[in-house]
């Protein structure tokens, strides 16, 4: 078949960063990404040319996800923050914003980019060597025996998620929540193979977050009212209830003419044979003590009403999602076959009673060790509720890696400034024969290392959404926020109660310097100190393993990007 239109070549692109377009696009993705960072962050409405659902958001999952990008070297940073979004879910507009910068400075210095990638390597390793070390200033270590640290790190997720629209009493009573959820998942006989277990949570909309709870076990909606208060169920001889999972319909019309041909003899009904198939299975189910049936799909009524009658509770629409966890919290194997009944593939449990949220009623499964849990989440409205969920989810995500990584970091702009500061330090003490062997004259190096330092900064000034000014100290090196329409002749000491963080106070003698914007003086500090870190409930506390990965792959797609000699696409 010929062609219908003429084959177009492929679009050429040299030096993708020196093109204006490239560059506003990536100065204006920049400023969104700025706008929505921090607790005082600008929310964004996302929704496609033809209408739909609109996103009311700040959070970088649901905005990357949502915002289309023409342009491959775009795309390149796009993909690269998602994919570490994926793996850690926190820090993701952090790392956009630092690499939007790192590539800005960049591009800005008159060096070639083979050398400021080896400084910029040379840089990130320092960091990294820093924060992997014990005399950190900016790293707090984080105590399993005690929940104040790990609810200042639940804190810090709920408020920078200005969408969630959340109150302090609002922020305590979920973080609490959360911190408690994640604690239920934690098996209690410690294992080389231990496997966290799983919070499910259960939506509740239009209703207060104060009425948000927590529950060891499975909650299962039932649309009708069909369970009397208190349960009776069926029990076994040592007092547990019998449970079996099945993952199939037992609907009674599992044939289908899509299947194939099914050749039925005279005078036989399918549907009866099926039927009677379907109660034998409750016969044998009967039998073998079974209290609960469990179905992922429907139950025929004549089943359902069988089971009844001998005392056995069917449950079914429990859906998909619940399978896993069901399984895991019963010890149950889901039964994919009504012809495949063993003993074997029946699990155990605790108790079962009947829990009413709102209009809402629930046959609450309360299993023999809490590893799974239900976390019924409130709030007021839709878009609400969808910010909230995907914050706790980030908050629970955030206590997973603490457990493995028992650490956090700063929080507040102040890991930003103190490294920025120790940078400059590291970068003026530097020997010659480091330059030599990292293949530099000591001038590129410092222009690259005042680059990369002021691009930390600007992701800690892209906290401050007002015409305030931003300082840092030359002790501690932490960032301090002063409030709008200051007089002209206040001392900054005045000025200023509290660094970003809330580790500081102006109690001391410090000394301050703004933060300046992309252009300006090199700047030399002295190694900064360490803080007596002690947790609180003002204390802004950032996820460890999220933000040294963060760090990483922003450097690192920078690099990329700036390493970028042509780009060629396909216009067909």
């Amino acid at each position: 078949m010929s062609r219908l239109e003429a084959k177009k070549p492929s679009l050429f692109i040299t030096d993708p960063l020196t093109k204006d377009g490239v560059s506003q696009s990536l100065s204006l993705l920049n400023r969104i990404l700025k706008s929505c960072y921090g607790p005082a962050g600008q929310l964004k409405q996302l929704h496609n040319g033809m209408g739909g659902y609109v996103c009311t958001t700040s959070q970088s999952s649901a905005i990357l996800s949502r915002l289309p990008v023409s342009h491959p070297v775009l795309g390149v940073l796009m993909a690269s923050v998602q994919n570490h979004i994926s793996r850690f879910s926190d820090c993701g507009l952090f790392t956009a914003i630092l690499c939007c910068s790192l590539i800005e400075n960049f591009k800005s210095l008159n060096i070639a980019s083979c050398t400021v990638i080896k400084i910029s390597k040379h840089l990130l390793s320092l960091c990294m060597d820093y924060l992997k070390s014990e005399t950190c200033g900016c790293r707090v270590a984080v105590d399993f025996s005690s929940v104040e640290t790990l609810l200042c790190l639940v804190r810090s997720v709920l408020r920078s998620k200005p969408a969630c629209m959340l109150n302090k009493t609002e922020v305590d009573h979920l973080a609490t929540l959360i911190l408690k959820a994640f604690l239920f998942t934690v098996p209690c006989h410690a294992e080389s193979n231990a496997v966290l277990g799983k919070c499910v949570i259960v939506p509740m909309k239009s209703r207060r977050v104060m009425d948000s709870a927590v529950l060891p076990g499975l909650l299962i909606e039932v649309p009708e009212i069909q369970l009397a208060k208190p349960l009776t169920v069926k029990r076994t001889c040592s007092n547990m209830i019998k449970i079996a999972l099945f993952c199939l319909s037992m609907s009674g019309d599992s044939f289908s003419p899509k299947e194939g041909t099914i050749t039925v003899h005279h005078g036989i009904s399918l549907e009866m044979s099926e039927l009677n198939q379907l109660l034998n299975v409750g016969k044998q189910l009967v039998n073998d003590e079974v209290g609960l049936v469990v179905c992922q799909k429907v139950i025929h009524p004549s089943l359902k009403q069988y089971l009844k009658e001998n005392g056995v509770i069917a449950v079914d629409r429990a859906g998909l999602s619940l399978m896993e966890p069901l399984s895991r919290m019963t010890g149950s194997k889901p039964i994919a076959s009504i012809h495949d009944l063993s003993p074997g593939c029946y699990g155990s449990l605790k108790d079962v009673c009947v829990e009413s949220f709102a209009s809402k009623n629930f046959v609450h499964l309360i299993p023999n060790d809490t590893v799974v849990c239900s976390l019924v989440l409130c709030n007021r409205n839709e878009t609400t509720w969808d910010e909230l969920k995907r914050a706790c989810e980030t908050a629970e995500h955030v206590l997973q890696l603490t457990l493995k990584e028992p650490l956090a970091l700063l929080g507040g702009g102040c890991t930003e400034t103190h490294l920025a500061s120790y940078i400059r330090y590291k970068s003026c003490s530097l020997s010659t024969s480091s330059f030599e062997d990292i293949g530099c004259s000591q001038t590129q190096y410092q222009l690259v290392a005042d680059g990369f330092c002021r691009s930390l900064e600007s992701v800690a000034r892209s906290l401050n959404h007002d015409e305030g000014e931003i300082l840092t100290d030359m002790v501690y090196g932490h960032c301090w926020f002063v409030p709008p329409g200051f007089p002209p002749a206040s001392s900054w000491s005045d000025l200023v109660s509290k660094c970003g963080c809330g580790v500081n106070g102006n109690g001391e003698n410090l000394k301050w310097r703004l933060l300046q914007g992309q252009f300006g003086s090199v700047v030399t500090q002295d190694c900064p100190k360490e803080p007596l870190v002690k947790a609180a409930d003002f204390l802004t506390l950032d996820c460890y393993a999220a933000k040294c990965s963060g760090l990483q792959v922003a450097l690192e797609t920078a690099n990329l990007i700036s390493d970028l000699l042509y780009v060629i696409k396909d216009q067909n």
